[in-house]
């Protein structure tokens, strides 16, 4: 299974690129986000991969970041969220707005996404509500087969953070809204924030959403 491909940018495409590694060349599927972040053709770079084995096909799906990896492998556990709708979701949106859409409830923000109707943004609000905080927080809880544990921590989650949290939840917010927020404040505050002032910070963030 390709997890990660590092090698020199040899041509691209709307939703697509090719990177020549050691003169093979591996045709990967993007999000725009991520190829508007790839070099120049001839330059190298790194993409981290997902593996989708079909019996009729296999196709190679790359990403910039682990955020952006983690959040495609989320949402297409999602019914009718397939890759490319995944893809869309991830072209149309940065991490950020979809974090806000699910703790705010709003479809609206999810159907700016080609191929993505009411329904399909209703499935994603309802299904992922209590898992998109933990990707906020840069971990998702994805197995290797795809299931999410909506319970699991989220690496890094702890000490004021958890704190911080675990306040928010207990004031009458949902663990969505209060993990993304607890992780805006934390970025604020350059990760050096204590409890006070992460709280402080967090519920100047959730006044905004």
């Amino acid at each position: 299974m390709i997890a990660k491909l590092k090698g020199l940018v040899d041509s691209s495409g709307e939703d697509w690129v090719i990177i020549d590694v050691n003169g093979v060349g591996y045709l990967i599927f993007c999000s725009g986000r991520t190829l508007s972040r790839l070099p120049k053709t001839g330059e190298a770079t790194m993409l981290l991969i997902e593996t989708h084995v079909r019996e009729d096909h296999i196709h190679l799906y790359g990403f910039f970041d682990a955020p952006e990896r983690d959040w495609f492998k989320l949402l297409t556990t999602v019914q009718g969220v397939g890759a490319k709708v995944g893809l869309a979701i991830l072209s149309a949106l940065s991490a950020d707005d979809i974090v806000h859409a699910i703790a705010a409830q709003d479809k609206k923000v999810l159907t700016r996404a080609n191929g993505v109707g009411p329904k399909v943004a209703t499935r994603i609000l309802t299904e992922l509500k209590d898992k998109a905080g933990a990707i906020a927080l840069g971990s998702v809880g994805v197995s290797e087969t795809g299931s999410t544990g909506e319970d699991a921590a989220p690496t890094g989650f702890g000490g004021a953070l958890m704190e911080a949290a675990s306040a928010l939840t207990n004031l009458g917010y949902g663990r969505s809204e209060a993990l993304a927020a607890v992780s805006k404040a934390n970025k604020k505050l350059g990760g050096e924030g204590d409890l006070q002032s992460l709280i402080r910070e967090a519920l100047a963030e959730l006044s905004t959403f």
